[in-house]
C-alpha cells in the first residue's frame, strides 16, 4: 500500500469518528497509552520506555509497578556503550532485540533511541545518548531504528531538539545560532527520520528560541514537516505540553504526561471545548488523527489491513548473546602501557577485586531507562565464572555510595515535573560518620591489596550520578575514589583500574601512575562477562571512545566558551565547536581523545586511496594485524583543513568563532577484523572531497596514520 492509498484509507476512517473519539486518540488516556475506538476496530496506541530494554509494567493510571514475573527482559548495553563499538551491524542487532521484545510485550511504540548530542560531560542523561559527534550518532541510530521497526513496532527517536541538560529541563530556553543547530544538533535527527524512517519522534522538554519544543512552530512545522517532509507521528515528552492552543495548532500529534488527570490534559477536554467554541479548527485535530491512523496501518494494527503483524517474544538466548557481543566490543582499553593485560588465568592463584562497582547492579536506575533485567552479570561474577574455581577470588568494598533508599511504592516519575523537571547535583555536606566509614573501608582495601598476586579496582559512577533529572556538578569521581586509587597504586603499582559510567570522569590525580586502565559504559546484562573476557584475553578489546574524555569539565567548550547549565536560559556560545572539534581546533589537550582505544594487537595502515563513483566518495586502505591476537580495528576518516590550528587568543574572542571551521571532522568509519598476521582491505564511504580539505585516515582523531 503506497502512502497516497494509505492516507485515503486513513481519511475515510477518520471521517467516521466523532470529535470525542478523535480527541481520545491525541492524548494519553493512561500513563502509556491513548484511547482506542472499539466500534471501528481502532486499538489504543501502547507505548513503553526502552532505550536499554522494555520497561517494567505499571498500573495503567498510577506510577506503581504491577510487580509480576512476566516483565523481566533482556537488559541491553546503553547507547553510549553501543556507540563505543563503532559497529553498525551491532546497532541493527540491538534495535532488533529491542523491537522483538517490545512486540513480545504487546507494545506499539518504543520510546528510543535517545540521540541528543553530548554537549557537556555533566549532563545526567549522557549514558542514554550515543556521542558528541552528529555523524557517528546518525550512522549508528539509523540501523538501530531499522532493527526496531522490522518487528512492526515504531521507534520514537528523542528528544527533538537541543535537549542537552537536565537542570530546569522543562523551562530552560536554549539560545543557539542556526549554523550550530543545523550542523551539530539536527543532522542525526534528519538521518533518523529520513534515511532511518523512524515512524515517530518525541519532542524535547526545553524551549528553543522561546518556544517549548513540543509545541514549536519552528521545529515541528518549519523544519520537521515543511523542510524535511516528515509525515510520521510527533509525541510529546511526558509533561512537555504547556498550552492547548499552541499544541493544537502545532504539528504535535499526541500529548502524554505523568499525571493521572487524563481528561484535563491540554489536548483532552480543553481541546474539545476549544474546537466546539470555534477557537481551534477541527481540521487540525483531523490531521493529527490521520497521521496516527497511518502509523497504525504501517504497524498492521488495524483490522482489514494488508498483511499480518509480526509476532515478537522476549528473553531469548539469542537476545542475550547479542547483548554479550555488543558488550564485548564496547569495552575501551584506555591504557596498557606495560602490556600487563591480558592476564593469564593459569598463573593466577589469588585475585582481589576492590570497589563497589565490582558487584553493584546498575539496571534498576537512571530514570526512565531503568530496566527489570532477567539478570545482570557483575564484574565480580564474570571473573569468578571465568576462573572456574581454580583461583581464589576475593572482594572488598573499598568505598561505598551514599544513596538514600527509595520508596518502592512511589515512582520518581510521579513528581518528575516539579522544580522545573531537573537540577544540578548539590554539593554534599561532609558527614563525619560517613567519612570515617570510608576511611575504614579504604584502609581495609589497601592492606588487603598487599597480599594478592593480582589486584583489580572497579569504580566509576552509578545511576546516583548518571540519571534523568540530574546533572553532575563536575567530573570528579565520587566517594573519595581518587584517594583510594592513589593509595592502592602506592602498594600495588600493577593495579588494573576499571571505571564504569555514562560519561567521562577526571583521572588527573592518578592517571600518570596507573599503567592499565579500562573503561566500560553500562554494558547490559552481560557486561561483567565482557569485562572478564577482556581482562583474560578471551576478547581483544576493540572499543573506541565516542566522546572526548576531558582532563576536567572546563576543557569542554560548553563550559570554556558557552554556558552550562542555565536555569532560565542557556547560550550555546561555542557554536559548532563541540567536543573534539573544539579541542583539536584550539589545541586543548584531553585526557583521552575522541576515537581512542587500545588493542592487544598492533594494526599497520598502508596504501590509502580516495575514489569517487556515482557521486559517492570512498577511502580504501589496507591493514595488517602484526600482533599475536585476533582483533578488530575501527578505521576513522577525518576531514582535515589545510591550515594551522586557531590562534590561542581567539579562544576568548567568541566573535571570531563564526569565521572558523573545525580543524577536524569525522567523515567516515568502518571496522575490520583480522587474524594475527592477516592483511585485509577496508572501503569506507565518505562525503565527496571539498576544496582545501584533506582526508586523514587513522585510529583516533589524534592518531592519523595516512593521508589521501
Amino acid at each position: 500500500m503506497d502512502r497516497h492509498e494509505m492516507r485515503t484509507k486513513a481519511e475515510n476512517l477518520m471521517a467516521k469518528l466523532t470529535l470525542e473519539e478523535k480527541i481520545g486518540m491525541v492524548h494519553g488516556a493512561h500513563l502509556f497509552s491513548t484511547q482506542g475506538v472499539e466500534r471501528l476496530g481502532i486499538p489504543p496506541l501502547i507505548m513503553s520506555d526502552g532505550p536499554m530494554g522494555v520497561r517494567q509494567e505499571f498500573e495503567p493510571d498510577h506510577w506503581k509497578a504491577i510487580d509480576r514475573s512476566d516483565d523481566y527482559v533482556t537488559y541491553l548495553p546503553c547507547n553510549s556503550a553501543l556507540a563505543a563499538t563503532w559497529n553498525r551491524d551491532l546497532a541493527f542487532a540491538m534495535g532488533s532485540v529491542l523491537g522483538e521484545e517490545a512486540r513480545g510485550r504487546g507494545k506499539d511504540v518504543i520510546l528510543a533511541p535517545g540521540i541528543n548530542i553530548k554537549r557537556s560531560p555533566l549532563c545526567g542523561r549522557n549514558f542514554e545518548y550515543f556521542s558528541e559527534d552528529p555523524y557517528l550518532t546518525g550512522e549508528l541510530a539509523v540501523p538501530f531504528i531499522q532493527g526496531v521497526q522490522q518487528w512492526d513496532v515504531a521507534a520514537c527517536v528523542k528528544h527533538f531538539a537541543a535537549n542537552n541538560q537536565e537542570t530546569q529541563r522543562l523551562w530552560v530556553n536554549v539560545e543557539i545560532d542556526e549554523k550550530a543547530l543545523r550542523e551539530i544538533y539536527l543532522p542525526a535527527f534528519y538521518e533518523c527520520l529520513t534515511r532511518g524512517n523512524s515512524l515517530s519522534v518525541m519532542g524535547a522538554y526545553n524551549k528553543l528560541y522561546g518556544e517549548h519544543c513540543c509545541q514549536s512552530q519552528y521545529l515541528l512545522h518549519d523544519i520537521l514537516r515543511q523542510e524535511w517532509g516528515y509525515e510520521g507521528v510527533v509525541i510529546s515528552d511526558w509533561g512537555g505540553v504547556h498550552d492547548t492552543e499552541f499544541a493544537a495548532m502545532s504539528e504535535l500529534d499526541i500529548e502524554m504526561s505523568v499525571t493521572d488527570d487524563f481528561d484535563h490534559y491540554f489536548m483532552a477536554d480543553p481541546l474539545k471545548k476549544a474546537v466546539e467554541q470555534g477557537k481551534i479548527p477541527e481540521s487540525k485535530v483531523n490531521e493529527k488523527v490521520i497521521r496516527i491512523l497511518m502509523l497504525m496501518m504501517q504497524l498492521h494494527m488495524l483490522e482489514g489491513g494488508e498483511g499480518s503483524r509480526r509476532r515478537g517474544t522476549y528473553n531469548l538466548p539469542e537476545h542475550r548473546y547479542a547483548a554479550l557481543e555488543t558488550a564485548r566490543e564496547s569495552v575501551v582499553l584506555l591504557k596498557n602501557d606495560t602490556g600487563y593485560l591480558p592476564l593469564c588465568e593459569e598463573r593466577i592463584k589469588k585475585l582481589l577485586l576492590i570497589g563497589e562497582n565490582a558487584e553493584r547492579i546498575h539496571s534498576k536506575g537512571g530514570g526512565s531507562a531503568e530496566i527489570k533485567a532477567l539478570y545482570e552479570i557483575s564484574p565480580l561474577m564474570g571473573i569468578k565464572r571465568l576462573l572456574g574455581g581454580n583461583a581464589r577470588v576475593d572482594f572488598v568494598k573499598g568505598y561505598e555510595s551514599d544513596a538514600q533508599e527509595k520508596s518502592e511504592d512511589i515512582n520518581w516519575q510521579e513528581k518528575s515535573l516539579e522544580e522545573g523537571g531537573g537540577h544540578g547535583r548539590e554539593e554534599q555536606k561532609e558527614d563525619q560518620s560517613a567519612a570515617a566509614r570510608r576511611a575504614a573501608l579504604r584502609r581495609e582495601a589497601v592492606e588487603a591489596a598487599k597480599n594478592y598476586d593480582t589486584v583489580i579496582f572497579v569504580g566509576g559512577l552509578n545511576h546516583d550520578y548518571d540519571s534523568e533529572g540530574l546533572d553532575r556538578r563536575d567530573m570528579k569521581l565520587p566517594y573519595e575514589q581518587d584517594r583510594l586509587i592513589r593509595e592502592l597504586l602506592a602498594v600495588c603499582p600493577e593495579l588494573v583500574v576499571i571505571l564504569i559510567g555514562g560519561s567521562s570522569v577526571e583521572m588527573g590525580e592518578w592517571i600518570q601512575d596507573a599503567h592499565t586502565v579500562l573503561w566500560s559504559y553500562y554494558a547490559g546484562m552481560e557486561g561483567g562477562t565482557a569485562l572478564a573476557e577482556t581482562l583474560f584475553g578471551k576478547v581483544n578489546p576493540s572499543g573506541k571512545l565516542p566522546e572526548t574524555f576531558y582532563k576536567n569539565h572546563m576543557d569542554c567548550s560548553a563550559h570554556a566558551l558557552g554556558e552550562f547549565a542555565g536555569e532560565e536560559q542557556v547560550a550555546y556560545k561555542e557554536g559548532i565547536f563541540v567536543g573534539y572539534r573544539y579541542n583539536e581546533t584550539f589545541g586543548v589537550e584531553p585526557e583521552f581523545c575522541f576515537g581512542h582505544g587500545v588493542s592487544y594487537s598492533r594494526f599497520v595502515y598502508e596504501d590509502a586511496v580516495y575514489e569517487e563513483a556515482d557521486g559517492c566518495g570512498y577511502v580504501i586502505c589496507r591493514l595488517t594485524n602484526t600482533g599475536k591476537y585476533p582483533g578488530g580495528e575501527t578505521v576513522q576518516v577525518y576531514r582535515i583543513k589545510e591550515q594551522e590550528k586557531a590562534p590561542e587568543e581567539w579562544q576568548q574572542k567568541e566573535a571570531h568563532l563564526s569565521e572558523l571551521r573545525p580543524l577536524k571532522e569525522l567523515a567516515g568509519f568502518g571496522k575490520i577484523y583480522l587474524e594475527p598476521g592477516e592483511t585485509g582491505q577496508i572501503k569506507i564511504s565518505v562525503k565527496t572531497r571539498q576544496e582545501r580539505v584533506r582526508l586523514g585516515v587513522g585510529s583516533s582523531v589524534k592518531d592519523i596514520r595516512l593521508w589521501v
